[in-house]
Formats: structure tokens, C-alpha cells, sequence
């Protein structure tokens, strides 16, 4: 068994040899390898595998011999017609070779031919590569020449990324790549000043383009306000005279804005239709293909700022005419109309940030200069026309998105100008109402001017209604058209308070505030100053008086007519209230205090008219002429003063009485006054009675018992202690609470007593031979040093 494997594997071994497939060095080391006597063994197949091979060729040749023997003989055969075929053959060569020489000729025609018609080829292909290439560069030069430059820098950017690598080894391309950046410059330069002209321009028409921003604005107002008060006609409030108005009249107006609306939209211009943007369009394309476009935007943003800075700056004499102002706002509205533009039609030339950043800067800007220009207006009408128009600047730059509250604070500012300015106007027109009343009471004749009269001024009086005509009025002309005039500055005050955006409370605050202002300063100051006047005489002053208590009266009205305007009940805990109680108050104190002033001074023109003899010897028997004047003055005068509050005319009927005595007092005691006769001192005595009698007469009603007649108490007790001449009682009595001369001062009677002493020396010259004469005369000069001991007495006790 081993035999046959081992046989097995020679045979296999031997296999591989004969297939070449593996190295043979691996096939003999495996057969040294496997057990001893391996090679002889091996050698013995190998040998008997040889013989088998010779055996199978031997076989092989055996049997294809005679075909070769046929194969030789055949060729033996064919060998003459061969030699024949050969000269046959070179025979033929020959005299294709003699006829094919014409033939080459014709060929190398032909190939030369060929070769020019690849050479035209390839210039005719070489042509249809650089025809496009020219035609792209004529096409450049044209849109160079029609201006459509963006279109001209699209054209370079194809001839560089696609037509130029196509040609770049030919020079005439070199130079059109060489022209290339010239041609950009050109380009930049080009649209650079487009954009200057275009900035020009705008800077020239930015106030038509304001112009027409702000009207448009306007008419949107206009219009919401037309719905704004239909909407309020059922309601049945209103902003004029009568307290209503009538709801055809708001139908018309709504009618008449809803008419403006559609006449106007056909006319609506757009800021695109006053201004040719395409070349900041243009110019901003360029310089983005370029990659320039930082460079574009901000020379664009330095430029603006510049005319920002141009567009701010006011005209000295802005101030002196609305026209002024209303140029200045529309060049700005249309500068900043345009950005607005401008920021939404382009990508990222400007930005919110920087349009922000150019109105704060404008806004403190145009608020410096209509704060500084506002304070020179005087006019309240330029001022408000002043409000309107920054009213309607800050609805206009609100509608394009820019924040305009502090304008709206500025306002507020203005607002206390144009208050100040309707103060100075209505002093203007109180000091004109005052100057032509004629302060007396207003005279009617018929229902029709009672009518007229009511209808101007909230007077109430049952008793003057009950009267027949014709009758009077208690108060002067002045009082309702001072009444009107105060309504019509509540009218001029409402009307800046209009579009400010504010609620009813605050606006129902601002009116009441103006108002007090107007009654408290301007009418209360006018009034004062009224009063004052040397031309005022009582009768005026007394008018004056019964005036103020009607417009005090008056003054609840005013409230009521606030009211109705802003529909704020006055009930409500922040509604300020009119002062003008305290107002005319005031003012009445001061005609009362100026009516003691000019009655004591005309007491003093008639005291000065006196013309006493003080050496008489007997008195005239009647009252001096001058006296008499002055009491008759003042019954005529207290008679007009029944129409004046009690307390009133009491004060002033006990002021005139008191200064009176005053007066006679001083006119007895006055240092120039050297002597005075009992004769003179009779006479004065029948003046005082006189006076005592006007006192006793109650000129004046609601005094109690004597109380007028104690204003004279003391020339009373001074001159009774002269008449009866009962100077051991005075002497007495002096200091005594129930003492009959209690009003007599030691010092006075001293100072009169001298006087009458010195007299009786001068002219009693033979007083000293008459007995009863020296007995006086002694006893005036005891009573003298008495009294001068008194008086020393009550000097050192003091």
C-alpha cells in the first residue's frame, strides 16, 4: 500500500514538471525530501516517463512523414513558375514606377493643397474664437459710449472670467487686458460725478421734495380729523362759541375733506417722482462690481452729513415770518425723505443705525435753533403758525419712522412762549377795553340790546328783568367785552393745544392754567394799573368796583365753558380751578384802598381852598364857603356810593370823616400858624359843627347811633375846652377814664393856647389898663405853665 502511495506521488510530481505551473525547485525538494532512496527512485519514473515521450513522437513523425515527402516534391514543382512569377512581378513594378510619377506629382499638388485648406481651417477657427472676443469689446465701447456703465463693467467680467483665457496668447488681447482697468477707472470717475451732480441736485430740490412730503402729511390730517369729528356729532360736543356745533356743519367739512382727498389723489407725488435716484442706483452697482463698495458708501455718508450741516443751518431773520420756518422745515423733511428713500431701495449704503445716528444729531440741532429763533417771536399768531408747522414737520419725519417725541417737548416749551406772548396781546387788548368804557352803567332801551347784552355776558338778575325799559345794566361796556375777550383767549390757547397728542385732562389743565395766568397777571395787572391813573376819579373807581364783582361772579361760567371744550368734569380730583375770585378780590381792595386815597385827597383840595382869618375878632356867623363845598361833595359822592357793598361805602364815609378831623386838626396846630384869635376859634367851632351835623345826617346808611360823629370827637372836646374855657376841670380831670375832655391832649391844647396868648398880647395893647383883661391874661399864662408841667411830666414819665 505504501508502494502505490508513493508511485502516486512520483506520477504527481512529475505531472507538475511537465505543466510548468509551479517551481520546480519546490517539486524536487519534496521528492528528496519524503524518505531515502527517494532519488533513484524518481530518476526510474523519470526515465520511464522519457521513453514513453519518444515513443508517442516516434508514433507522431512515423505518421505524417509522407506528407512531407508530398509537400517537398509539390514545392520542386512550383519552383520554375515562381522564377517566373518574379520577373513578371519586377516587370510590372517597373512600369508602375514609370507610371506613377506623374501620379506623385500630383499627390504633392494635392497634399500642399491639403495642408492650406487645415491651415484655413485653423485660421477660420482660430477667427470664430476671437470674433466673439471682438464683438464683446465692441460691445463694451458702445454701452461706454451710450453711458450704461454697470452694463460695461458685466461685459468686462465676461471677457476676463470667459472669453479673454480663450485668446490670452494673441497681443491684441494683452491689450485689451491692458485697457481693462483704465476703462474701470474711467467708470469710477464717471459715476462719481453723476453722484455729485445728483447730490447737488438734491440739495437744491430738498425743499420741494419737504414741500410735498408735508402736504401729503397735512391732507392725511386734515382728513382724520373730518372723521374725528363726525364721529364726535353724536355727541354733541364741540371747540367753538356756541358749545354745539350743528351737525350739517360737520357733514360739510367731512363732505368737503373726503372731496380734497380724491381731487388730490391723482396729484400724489412720490419722492421718486421729484427725483431721478438712478444714478445713486447706478453709481452703487458700479462701485459694488468693482469691490469698491465701502469706499462709495462712505463718501456718500460724508457728503450727506455735509449738507445735513448745510440743511441745519437757519437764515439770521428765520424768525421774523412763518415763510422763514416753513422753508427751513421742508428742506429737512425732503434731506431726511430722502435717506428714508434712500435706506429702503438699497442694501446696506445706509443703515438704520446711521440714519438714527443723523437724526438725533439734526434733532438737538433743530431744536437749538427754534429754541434760540422762537424766543424773538412776539407775534402770538407767528408762534402758533410757528406750532403748526412743527407739528406737522414731526407727523411728516413720524410717518417715514423717526422719533420725534422730543420736538413734542420742545412744543411744550414753545407753548409757555406763546402764553406769555397772548398775556402781552390781551394786556393790549384790556388796557384798550378800559380806555374806552365810559364806566357808567350799560343803558338799554329795548328787548333787543337786553338780548345783545345777554348774549355777551351771563347776567342774572330777576329784579332788572321784572323792570321796564328803559333800564340799566349795574355794570359798564367793559364787562362783557373783557368777558368775550377772556373766552377768546381760551379760544387761543385751545388752539396750540391742538395735535399735540395730548389727553383731554391734560389739555383741559393747560386751559385752565393759561387762564389763571391771564386773570391773575395780565387782567389783575391791568386792572391795578387802571386804578391807578391819576384820571380815575371815584365815580370811575366805584364802577370799577360793582365791575369786578359781576366778572368775579362771572368766573363759574368760564369754568363751565373749559368744560364743555374738553369734556372734564370740574369735579374731578386734579382739575385746577380759576382763581379768579381771589383776582378780583384783589383788585376791589385795591379801588376800595384807591377810592380812601382820592376821596382823602380831594378832602385835602377843598381843606387847602380854606382861607381863615385867624386875628378876628368876631366870627362871620356861618360856615366857611369852602366846608360847605366839600360836604355838599361828599353827599353827592356818598350818594353814588349806595351802589357799592356796605362794608365799603361805610369805611369810606368813616376814612373821609376821620381825615377830615385830621385835617382841621393839623390846619389848627400847624407850626406856621404863629397866633390864632377866640374870634377865629368861634369861627372854626360853626365849621366842626357843621361837619358834626353831616355826620349826625347817616350820608351813609348802617352806621349805629353816633358812631360817624366820633371821628370829630376830638376837635369836639378840644374846642369846647376854648369856648366855655373851663380849663380847672380839664386840669382836673386829666387822666381820668369819665374826664369831660378825655380826647384833649395837654400837648395840643398847650400848642393852641400859646398861639392864642401871643395873640391877646399883640392886639389887646391896653389889655394890661382893663382888669378883667390882665385877669385873663394871667390866667392863660397859669394855665400855660400848668400845662407845660403836665406836659414835661408825661415827658419824663415816658
Amino acid at each position: 500500500m505504501l508502494e502505490e502511495d508513493l508511485d502516486q506521488t512520483y506520477e504527481n510530481v512529475l505531472a507538475e514538471i511537465q505543466s510548468f505551473e509551479l517551481p520546480i525547485e519546490a517539486t524536487l525538494r519534496s521528492v528528496y525530501d519524503d524518505q531515502p532512496n527517494a532519488h533513484k527512485k524518481f530518476m526510474e519514473k523519470l526515465d520511464a516517463c522519457i521513453r514513453n515521450h519518444d515513443k508517442e513522437i516516434e508514433k507522431m513523425c512515423n505518421f505524417h512523414h509522407q506528407g512531407f515527402v508530398d509537400a517537398i516534391t509539390e514545392l520542386l514543382k512550383v519552383r520554375t513558375d515562381a522564377e517566373k512569377l518574379k520577373v513578371q512581378v519586377t516587370d510590372t513594378n517597373r512600369k508602375f514606377q514609370d507610371a506613377g510619377k506623374e501620379v506623385i506629382v500630383q499627390t504633392e499638388d494635392i497634399i500642399r493643397c491639403r495642408i492650406q485648406q487645415r491651415n484655413i481651417t485653423t485660421v477660420v477657427e482660430k477667427l470664430q474664437l476671437c470674433l466673439p472676443v471682438l464683438e464683446m469689446y465692441s460691445k463694451l465701447k458702445e454701452q461706454m459710449s451710450a453711458k450704461r456703465y454697470y452694463s460695461a463693467l458685466k461685459t468686462m467680467e465676461q471677457l476676463e472670467n470667459v472669453y479673454f483665457p480663450r485668446v490670452s496668447q494673441y497681443r491684441f488681447c494683452q491689450l485689451m487686458i491692458e485697457n481693462l482697468p483704465k476703462l474701470r477707472e474711467d467708470i469710477k470717475e464717471i459715476s462719481m460725478s453723476d453722484l455729485k451732480d445728483f447730490l447737488e441736485s438734491i440739495r437744491k430740490h430738498s425743499d420741494k421734495i419737504g414741500e410735498t412730503a408735508m402736504k401729503q402729511a397735512q391732507q392725511q390730517k386734515t382728513f382724520s380729523v373730518a372723521l374725528q369729528k363726525q364721529n364726535r356729532v353724536q355727541f354733541g360736543k364741540n371747540m367753538y362759541f356756541n358749545d354745539r356745533i350743528p351737525e350739517e356743519r360737520n357733514e360739510v367739512e367731512l363732505k368737503r375733506a373726503f372731496e380734497e382727498e380724491d381731487e388730490n389723489e391723482e396729484e400724489v407725488l412720490t419722492v421718486q417722482d421729484l427725483v431721478d435716484f438712478s444714478p445713486v442706483y447706478r453709481c452703487l452697482h458700479i462701485y459694488s462690481v468693482l469691490g469698491d463698495e465701502e469706499t462709495f458708501e462712505n463718501y456718500y455718508r460724508k457728503q450727506r452729513k455735509k449738507q445735513a450741516r448745510l440743511v441745519l443751518q437757519p437764515q439770521s431773520n428765520m424768525h421774523e415770518t412763518v415763510d422763514g420756518y416753513r422753508r427751513y422745515f421742508t428742506q429737512i423733511v425732503g434731506f431726511f425723505v430722502v435717506e428714508d428713500h434712500i435706506l429702503h431701495v438699497t442694501q446696506g449704503l445706509v443703515t438704520r443705525a446711521y440714519t438714527d445716528e443723523l437724526w438725533n444729531m439734526a434733532l438737538s440741532k433743530i431744536i437749538a435753533v427754534l429754541r434760540a429763533h422762537s424766543s424773538y417771536c412776539t407775534d402770538p399768531d407767528l408762534v402758533l403758525e410757528l406750532k403748526n408747522l412743527i407739528v406737522l414737520f414731526a407727523d411728516t419725519l413720524q410717518g417715514y419712522g423717526f422719533p420725534v417725541n422730543r420736538l413734542f417737548d420742545l412744543l411744550f416749551e414753545i407753548r409757555d412762549q406763546y402764553n406769555e406772548t397772548l398775556l402781552k396781546k390781551w394786556a393790549g387788548v384790556f388796557r384798550d377795553i378800559f380806555e374806552e368804557d365810559n364806566y357808567s352803567p350799560i343803558p338799554i332801551v329795548n328787548e333787543e340790546e337786553y338780548k345783545v347784552v345777554i348774549s355777551k355776558f351771563p347776567f342774572q338778575d330777576p329784579d332788572l328783568e321784572k323792570q321796564s325799559f328803559p333800564k340799566k345794566f349795574p355794570m359798564s361796556q367793559s364787562v362783557p367785552h373783557i368777558y368775550i375777550q377772556v373766552k377768546e383767549f381760551i379760544y387761543a390757547s385751545l388752539k396750540f393745544s391742538e395735535s399735540l397728542h395730548r389727553s383731554s385732562t391734560e389739555i383741559d389743565d393747560m386751559l385752565r392754567k393759561s387762564t389763571n395766568l391771564l386773570l391773575t397777571r395780565t387782567l389783575s395787572s391791568c386792572l391795578l394799573n387802571l386804578i391807578r391813573k391819576p384820571h380815575i376819579g371815584l365815580t370811575e373807581l366805584v364802577q370799577i368796583i360793582i365791575n369786578t364783582t359781576h366778572l368775579e361772579q362771572a368766573c363759574r361760567y368760564l369754568e363751565d365753558f373749559i368744560t364743555n371744550i374738553t369734556n372734564i368734569s370740574q369735579e374731578t380730583v386734579h382739575t385746577t380751578r380759576l382763581y379768579g375770585l381771589s383776582t378780583f378780590k384783589d383788585a376791589r381792595h385795591a379801588a376800595e384802598g384807591e377810592i380812601y386815597t382820592k376821596l382823602n385827597q380831594k378832602i385835602d383840595e377843598f381843606v387847602q381852598l380854606a382861607d381863615y382869618d385867624w386875628t378876628m375878632s368876631e366870627p362871620d356867623g356861618r360856615a366857611s364857603g369852602y366846608l360847605m363845598d366839600l360836604i355838599n361833595f361828599l353827599r353827592s359822592i356818598f350818594q353814588v356810593f349806595t351802589h357799592l357793598p356796605g362794608k365799603v361805602a361805610q369805611t369810606a364815609c368813616m376814612s373821609a370823616c376821620q381825615h377830615l378831623s385830621t385835617s382841621l386838626m393839623q390846619m389848627l396846630l400847624d407850626s406856621e400858624l404863629k397866633q390864632i384869635s377866640m374870634g377865629a376859634v368861634q369861627q372854626f367851632n360853626l365849621d366842626v359843627i357843621q361837619c358834626e351835623l353831616f355826620a349826625s345826617s347817616e350820608p351813609v346808611p348802617g352806621f349805629q347811633g353816633d358812631t360817624l360823629q366820633l371821628a370829630f370827637i376830638d376837635l369836639r372836646q378840644l374846642l369846647d375846652l376854648f369856648m366855655v374855657w373851663d380849663w380847672s376841670t380839664y386840669l382836673a380831670d386829666y387822666g381820668q377814664p369819665a374826664s369831660k375832655y378825655l380826647r384833649v391832649n395837654p400837648n395840643t391844647a398847650l400848642t393852641l393856647l400859646e398861639k392864642m396868648k401871643d395873640t391877646s398880647k399883640k392886639n389887646n395893647i391896653f389889655a394890661q389898663f382893663r382888669k378883667n383883661d390882665r385877669d385873663k391874661q394871667k390866667l392863660i399864662e397859669t394855665v400855660v405853665k400848668q400845662l407845660r408841667s403836665l406836659v414835661n411830666g408825661m415827658s419824663q414819665h415816658t
